[in-house]
């Protein structure tokens, strides 16, 4: 078991293809900075969880919960609001997670934010850089309506709880917590992760009249999805936030982002009494992202993309422990 789960050869393309992300954002001229992995505030979300480690040589003599970020967000977000301008990062992200094909608790994330930009000149970006490291097509986009309405011919707005929880149930008979289940978002997520997204950027699917695999973006998410995205000024049910796919694998986040402190604190604490209600821990809030929002955010967009994922496609392997040194079994 000492030896790397994926080969050298794999890992000097590896070593290529993460100087290939560098040098498309320095013909760009986005600047790349490091953040901290360990913080003292983290994220709220209830669908995810950070891993936790105690320090004992604080300077007030008491022992201080660290958190291992989830994404470099937060940090990041603090570098914009001191004037950073258009950043990127290439960095180490944790998740509390079980491992599998597409999944490594730890594992390389890129994030960057671009001044001005809202989420469809990011996601122009995004395609952009799939050209240039996987020299796929141009991506297609639908809303997040749309590929519902595609697959199940349902109309978000107005579909009752009760015929999502028949929708689940109709592919998964035997998913009882469905029965007590009493959130929107947790059922339309469980049908979106389940059925559609497998069939994302597919040739000649619902989404994808070509005879090709092509990258495709699913944008205008529920605003009760928002997370750190703002919502639409024209129509409040929708959030600015997208998500990208190719060959049914979830690759980046993205958002036009929040800048009121206000209702960003309010969504943390909203997230907190949600995983209260779930006998989940209530998570320390970021005080220094708050801070840094109140400050003065600039108008910006930002995403998250897996680099492992992105690579994986990449050589054409099936399992990312196939392109990591070495895979969470022989960390």
């Amino acid at each position: 078991m000492w030896q790397p789960s994926s080969s050298i050869e794999t890992l000097k393309q590896r070593a290529k293809f993460i100087n290939k992300i560098r040098q498309f954002f320095m013909s760009r001229d986005v600047l790349e900075v490091d953040t901290p992995l360990l913080s003292h505030g983290t994220v709220t979300d209830v669908h995810l969880d950070a891993f936790s480690s105690e320090f004992f040589h604080d300077n007030s003599g008491q022992n201080k919960q660290l958190f291992l970020q989830t994404s470099p967000e937060f940090a990041m977000k603090r570098l914009l609001s001191a004037g950073s301008g258009s950043i990127y990062q290439i960095c180490k992200a944790f998740r509390n997670e079980s491992p599998g094909r597409l999944h490594n608790p730890e594992f390389t994330m890129l994030e960057w934010y671009r001044v001005d930009y809202d989420e469809h000149e990011l996601m122009d970006e995004v395609d952009a850089l799939l050209k240039t490291l996987l020299g796929t097509q141009a991506a297609i986009r639908i809303s997040y309506q749309t590929a519902f309405q595609n697959a199940f011919n349902i109309e978000l707005h107005t579909t009752e709880i009760s015929q999502l929880k028949a929708l689940v149930l109709a592919h998964s008979p035997h998913d009882d917590w469905v029965h007590n289940e009493t959130n929107k978002d947790t059922l339309l997520q469980w049908l979106f992760s389940v059925v559609i997204e497998p069939t994302l950027g597919a040739p000649n699917s619902l989404y994808n009249s070509t005879e090709q695999w092509c990258p495709c973006f699913v944008y205008d998410f529920p605003a009760s999805q928002a997370a750190l995205a703002r919502i639409n000024k024209n129509n409040s049910t929708l959030a600015h936030r997208f998500e990208l796919y190719f060959k049914g694998i979830e690759l980046a986040n993205g958002y036009y982002e929040l800048q009121s402190e206000q209702e960003q604190l309010m969504r943390f604490t909203k997230d907190n009494e949600q995983r209260a209600l779930l006998n989940k821990p209530v998570m320390p809030i970021d005080k220094n992202l708050i801070d840094a929002l109140k400050s003065g955010f600039p108008n910006c967009a930002g995403v998250a993309l897996g680099v492992d994922r992105l690579f994986l496609l990449s050589q054409q392997k099936d399992s990312i422990n196939e392109v990591i040194s070495f895979a969470y079994s022989r960390c």
